[in-house]
């Protein structure tokens, strides 16, 4: 069975728009997961009812976008690849691969957090699911650079300086937070 011309096309649109919507959910899973955290710091009262929310949100996010987002991008990969098998010889494909692994145990431990959230066994905390964060920018950064640079990837001043960039802005976001955290407690000891 031969498929028609716009077949590529239309895997690769898909797998674009599955791309977006997986990791869009993936961004904003780990925040809610943060949020959730945060109401260990609220009082009794309110604390359910925010908790209760929260794991709402999360398994709604997790079940009804991240996890098709990411089962369209997998099975359009699929499709792409089956078209152009070349592909699979070439090393950034490897690479690209490998790190979408990588993003697929991400999403895995993602299911394993929310549950512990939900039953209150949770062992993270705020800044440590703030950090893990940044994991999925980082992976999105390189994915990008090796599908848009193929075998010419750049190691000049410039890419290291785009690199450095990436690393300023999620420390920045990282000092932020604890910059507002400590206001926060310094206000409430006034």
């Amino acid at each position: 069975m031969t498929l028609p011309p716009e077949a590529y096309l239309w895997f690769k649109s898909l797998h674009i728009i599955g791309v977006v919507v997986w990791f869009a959910g993936l961004f904003y899973l780990v925040r809610l997961f943060i949020y959730h955290i945060e109401t260990e710091e609220l009082e009794t009262e309110i604390k359910q009812v925010f908790r209760s929310q929260y794991s709402l949100m999360e398994r709604r996010l997790a079940n009804i976008i991240t996890t098709p987002g990411m089962i369209l991008a997998t099975t359009m990969a699929a499709g792409l690849l089956i078209i152009q098998p070349s592909y699979l010889q070439q090393w950034w494909m490897q690479i690209k691969l490998a790190l979408v692994f990588g993003l697929i145990i991400y999403h895995i431990f993602c299911y394993r957090i929310m549950a512990s959230l939900q039953d209150g066994t949770c062992n993270l905390n705020g800044k440590q699911l703030r950090a893990l964060n940044e994991l999925p920018t980082i992976i999105l950064v390189l994915v990008v650079m090796l599908v848009v640079f193929k075998n010419q990837f750049p190691t000049s001043a410039a890419t290291w300086f785009i690199i450095a960039l990436v690393i300023f802005m999620a420390a920045s976001i990282q000092f932020y937070a604890r910059w507002r955290r400590l206001n926060s407690e310094k206000n409430s000891i006034n």
